[in-house]
């Protein structure tokens, strides 16, 4: 059984960066992935990921969003972090309590992600990906990570963030 790739652990707590890559269009770019133990079971979730040992948030984000999309971000094009979220999950059996910092991102100008950069464990459970809108997300039965991104994100992208840390679920 292979376990989520080693991360920069911190108090036991696995510490991840997170992206909301926001298009020109004001939709959120989110990955459908699959737990292959609870294979019927999908979800959707941002880019992102574990940091390395010894990374820092920031570098974390641009490495997962350049590994994820194939887009090269400029550091001072990501705001935030805007969001923390503390989370306990399993995948694939182990159990993992995890730190995720969400940054912002809006780009300007249209895209094509490109998934060449996916790990052997990405390729194995991500289905696919595509661009929400909030009408998108608030419509949705199916399971987005973080819970609250549907009520959240439409003030986010309306007000611009205000430099204040939140706590989301």
């Amino acid at each position: 059984m292979e376990s989520l790739p080693d991360a920069q652990i911190r108090s036991g707590v696995r510490v991840a960066a997170r992206v909301l890559l926001v298009d020109a269009e004001q939709r959120l770019l989110l990955f459908q992935g699959v737990d292959p133990h609870v294979p019927d079971a999908t979800f959707w979730f941002t880019a992102g990921g574990g940091l390395e040992p010894g990374e820092e948030l920031l570098d974390g984000a641009l490495r997962e969003l350049r590994e994820e999309t194939g887009m090269r971000v400029a550091a001072d094009r990501m705001l935030g972090p805007v969001w923390l979220r503390r989370v306990r999950f399993s995948f694939e059996g182990v159990e993992y309590d995890s730190e995720e910092w969400f940054f912002l991102t809006a780009l300007t100008d249209a895209v094509v992600v490109d998934t060449a950069g996916f790990t052997e464990l990405e390729n194995r459970t991500v289905r696919g990906h595509r661009w929400w809108s909030a009408d998108d997300l608030a419509a949705t039965g199916e399971t987005v990570y973080p819970l609250q991104l549907a009520e959240l994100l439409p003030g986010l992208l309306a007000d611009g963030w205000d430099g204040q840390l939140r706590l989301v679920d």
